[in-house]
């Protein structure tokens, strides 16, 4: 028979709650935008691959302008552009191993 019989009313929600509970929802989002929590993995990868590329494209291009600037001016065509290729694609990739390396904040 007691499952028959209503029990006591539920107590209202008190407003101090709520409200406490909105401003620690705000509190934790604006401490996540502070710290860059917030941010989105894609992000970090999708600057990874930018500098990565850049690296890179960075490495060959300088190492190709200025090898062939030194074979103009010395006259050494093509050696100083084939060797300075080299040591920049050398270091490109270097720097790209330094950055697989890092860990991930």
């Amino acid at each position: 028979m007691a499952e028959n019989e209503p029990g006591p009313d539920p107590l209202p929600e008190d407003p101090r709650i709520a409200s406490l509970n909105a401003r620690l929802k705000r509190a934790k989002s604006e401490e996540a935008i502070r710290t860059r929590e917030a941010e989105a993995p894609g992000d970090q990868n999708y600057r990874m691959g930018n500098r990565v590329l850049a690296e890179l494209i960075g490495g060959m291009v300088g190492g190709a302008v200025i090898g062939g600037t030194l074979d103009w001016l010395l006259g050494t065509s093509p050696w100083l552009l084939l060797a300075l290729l080299f040591l920049g694609i050398v270091s490109a990739f270097r720097n790209i191993i330094r950055i697989s390396n890092q860990r991930s904040k």
